[in-house]
């Protein structure tokens, strides 16, 4: 007697016994879709999330150390060494001995970082209003004005 094999069948729930009443459940399918539309759209460009958003801040406060880069954006400090090292291998990030703390570096975008970083916002941006159209323009304003209250932890 042969088995038969088992056929893997992906079957459709309907019943998510009350998450779509979770405000957590709903954020995290909101950031899914929101990182995977970042990511389709950045692509070209091979930039993540976490790596726009480093630059971004680099940018607006050249010379800050990574200890307060890690602060600013709640990355741990070995993840975020990680991503200033593969940023500084593509030539957008230099790190330089600080003038008054010889122990740590201050980071400054390079010109071809500064350079990336402009078209990076124009895809970012792109990527905004792919955002606003699927919650509709105003809306996107308001949650843009209630989930900022979680930025500044």
């Amino acid at each position: 007697m042969h088995d038969k094999p088992m056929r893997s069948r992906t079957a459709v729930i309907v019943d998510l016994g009350g998450l779509t009443e979770h405000l957590g459940y709903l954020m995290r399918r909101a950031q899914i879709w929101v990182f995977q539309d970042f990511i389709r759209t950045l692509a070209t460009v091979n930039i993540r999330p976490a790596q726009y958003s480093v630059l971004t801040v680099i940018n607006a406060n050249a010379g800050m150390t990574q200890m307060s880069l890690s602060k600013a954006l709640g990355i741990e400090r070995a993840r975020l060494v990680h991503l200033l090292n593969d940023l500084e291998a593509r030539k957008f990030v230099d790190r330089r001995g600080s003038k008054t703390d010889g122990r740590s570096h201050a980071l400054h975008l390079t010109a071809k970082g500064r350079s990336a970083l402009t078209d990076i916002k124009a895809l970012a941006q792109e990527h905004e209003q792919h955002l606003a159209h699927r919650v509709g323009r105003k809306n996107h304003q308001l949650l843009i004005r209630l989930l900022a209250c979680f930025a500044s932890g």
